[in-house]
């Protein structure tokens, strides 16, 4: 791989314009191949976190884990009527959310896929060289006293 700079230049890069342009290539890239399966990221993340508890999850169990990813928030609910509406999980007798037969699925379908996308993405990249990166990014965060965590 052809890097766009030399090791002095690139330090002197600005780091917004990078880890925005990682997030672009990287999310937009997600996004495309779960779009191939009806689904956004938030329909895949209220699915992964129903299909992975044996028990289900309430709305408010579901809205707490996922309300800090990338800003979605208030925009979760209408989400979750729409994983419902597709039948991808349903409303049990005991009020929680459970996944389907359909929606296991597609979980699963979708589980390998995500597989797939972290090698595609994470290729040439040893687990070292990418943890280091994002030890430097939390520190970035701290130092402008953002909140660095991800569930």
């Amino acid at each position: 791989m052809e890097f766009s700079h030399n090791d002095e230049e690139l330090a002197r890069q600005p780091i917004g314009y990078w880890s925005w342009a990682a997030h672009k290539a990287a999310v937009g890239h997600i996004r495309a191949a779960l779009a191939e399966h009806d689904l956004t990221q938030p329909r895949w993340w209220v699915l992964a976190q129903v299909a992975g508890s044996r028990a289900g999850r309430t709305r408010a169990e579901v809205t707490a884990v996922l309300e800090g990813y990338l800003d979605v928030g208030a925009a979760l609910q209408p989400e979750i009527d729409t994983v419902l509406d597709r039948g991808w999980i349903a409303l049990g007798d005991d009020g929680r959310l459970v996944v389907t037969e359909e929606g296991g699925a597609l979980f699963e379908r979708v589980a390998r896929l995500q597989q797939e996308l972290r090698a595609r993405i994470h290729d040439g990249i040893p687990d070292e060289e990418y943890v280091r990166t994002l030890k430097v990014l939390q520190r970035m965060i701290h130092n402008v006293g953002g909140k660095a965590w991800h569930h």
